[in-house]
């Protein structure tokens, strides 16, 4: 999106549970790339935040605590970073799965304190937050969605996964979301194939069991005349650099524009088919 298309917005603050490099790029690289950000991480392993504390760039702040409702839990540290969680994982399940159970061997586990988003100074403000935390997502959101002022600044991107005991499914995180003022938006699956079956794509690849997803959920459509026109502009621009959602992007535009007497969704569409 044009930054010449629209007025002046303030920072954006992205706010990422579960920080953990991947070999992929966040879900937010676009955006960073387009607009100024403001990102607080937070990572409970203490290698892995020392980590991206050292690769931070000017605006990017990783504090080590583990985000959930406030309450006392296990944290379970796998052999992979981001398979660890304040849920075990269910290891009857993943052995019947190719290249899944190496993942998620419990190196070590403790007491934690967990700490609500609420009552973290730092995520206020919460334009886009990415939650990655292997199940315990219900936990994080409920830690979040308190007040409505938040809940309609917010535009949510959690990572459900259901390979691990004890979590909550998608039909839960479903509900509570919905409950909040937010609407499912789109997901991506993942899965692996039962054992002995290999793909030729690799260890790695899937056949027809989905295990995990990246689910989006933004501010409900139906209610987009309700949010400050600020916020409209600033999911607009979300849409637009994550995930691509053109469509609803013009639309947010066009409920800005009833709201503020403008034309910012012609002059969007009028960008897009000039491509």
């Amino acid at each position: 999106m044009s930054a010449t298309l629209l007025p002046p917005l303030r920072r954006f603050k992205i706010v990422d549970v579960g920080a953990s490099a991947t070999h992929e790029p966040p879900d937010f690289a676009r955006l960073v790339a387009a607009v100024d950000c403001d990102i607080v991480g937070f990572e409970p392993i203490a290698a892995e935040c020392e980590n991206l504390m050292r690769g931070a760039k000017p605006h990017h702040l990783y504090l080590p605590y583990v985000i959930g409702d406030g309450s006392a839990r296990t944290f379970y540290e796998c052999s992979s970073p981001y398979c660890s969680s304040v849920y075990e994982p269910d290891i009857a399940l993943v052995e019947k799965f190719q290249y899944l159970e190496e993942f998620m061997t419990i190196v070590k586990s403790g007491p934690v304190e967990t700490k609500r988003l609420d009552d973290i100074p730092e995520t206020e403000g919460t334009d886009f937050l990415k939650v990655d935390v292997q199940g315990a997502e219900l936990l994080v959101f409920s830690g979040r969605c308190t007040t409505a002022k938040r809940r309609a600044r917010d535009s949510h991107r959690g990572r459900i996964r259901a390979a691990v005991q004890g979590t909550t499914l998608f039909a839960d995180v479903d509900t509570f979301l919905r409950a909040q003022g937010f609407a499912f938006h789109k997901m991506k699956t993942w899965g692996r194939t039962f054992k002995p079956v290999l793909m030729r794509d690799g260890p790695d690849a899937s056949l027809s069991q989905m295990l995990w997803a990246d689910a989006v959920y933004i501010r409900d459509f139906m209610t987009f005349g309700d949010l400050p026109p600020a916020s409209l502009l600033k999911l607009a621009v979300i849409l637009h650099e994550v995930e691509q959602s053109y469509d609803l992007v013009q639309f947010a535009l066009q409920t800005y524009d009833r709201i503020m007497k403008t034309n910012l969704q012609m002059s969007y569409l009028r960008q897009m088919t000039a491509r």
